[in-house]
């Protein structure tokens, strides 16, 4: 079942998105070659707790870490470690906050240094389909009709959507109903309503969009090795349009 958040849900939601905004730009800022991911990892964890919080994926389903941070052609949940990050990398924050009962969760692919001119347009698109997406988060579209204009976006610049892993309600779940695919017809799914909390999170592949496992069942990477890039925000369905919840106090969606 869906859920319809009440004032006070919303409230703490924005709380919590705007944590977990704070912690994706944290880790965004300590993105440089040398750097490992581990390290990364360990000071967003402690960002998030001093706040009173605690990392959303830290234990979920297994995962070892606070921050799914995923390079290159890795897609999603890579796991930090102790490999250190190099010039021309391209490396995708996933960060969750659970603060006050409810979750914020957000992403963004950041350049390591000077990146390829491929990988620079490929970021840049990610991150543009989301809002060509959420054009359609309104009262009385259809859930479908983000995925639509998400992928219709992305493939009119050559690159591809993965189909294997989709956005999702969140609230006081980290995963709740509907899915909210990023590709496939417009007009289909649930229809958007006020109250609704969704997390939006187009990712993309400059190649093909198959992906498999390299690591568990967690690391998720491109069949083809092709760079991937991912860009998400926990958005709020109002009367007016929609509201990012994941956003800094300064008003920084990255």
């Amino acid at each position: 079942m869906i859920s319809l958040k009440s004032p006070r849900e919303i409230e703490a939601m924005r709380r919590a998105g705007r944590l977990t905004a704070q912690a994706r730009a944290l880790a965004g800022s300590l993105i440089r070659p040398g750097v490992t991911t581990h390290e990364i990892d360990r000071k967003v964890r402690r960002f998030i707790e001093s706040h009173g919080a605690k990392p959303s994926f830290l234990g979920y389903g297994g995962f070892p870490g606070a921050v799914c941070i995923s390079v290159n052609d890795v897609v999603i949940h890579g796991i930090p470690n102790h490999t250190k990050l190099k010039e021309g990398d391209i490396v995708s924050i996933d960060v969750g906050a659970f603060l006050g009962g409810y979750h914020g969760d957000c992403a963004a692919t950041y350049p390591c240094g000077q990146v390829s001119e491929e990988a620079a347009k490929l970021i840049q698109v990610t991150q543009q389909s989301f809002w060509e997406g959420i054009q359609y988060a309104r009262k009385g579209c259809r859930v479908s009709d983000i995925g639509h204009a998400v992928q219709t976006y992305v493939e009119s610049y050559g690159f591809s959507v993965v189909r294997e892993y989709v956005g999702h309600g969140v609230g006081s779940k980290l995963h709740e109903p509907p899915q909210v695919r990023n590709y496939g017809p417009a007009g289909h799914g649930p229809r958007l309503q006020p109250g609704m909390t969704i997390a939006v999170e187009p990712m993309v592949c400059a190649g093909d969009w198959q992906v498999h496992n390299v690591q568990g069942n967690w690391t998720t990477a491109t069949v083809d090795g092709s760079l991937a890039a991912h860009y998400e925000n926990t958005v709020l369905i109002t009367e007016d349009g929609p509201e990012i919840l994941t956003v800094t106090e300064d008003g920084a969606y990255v």
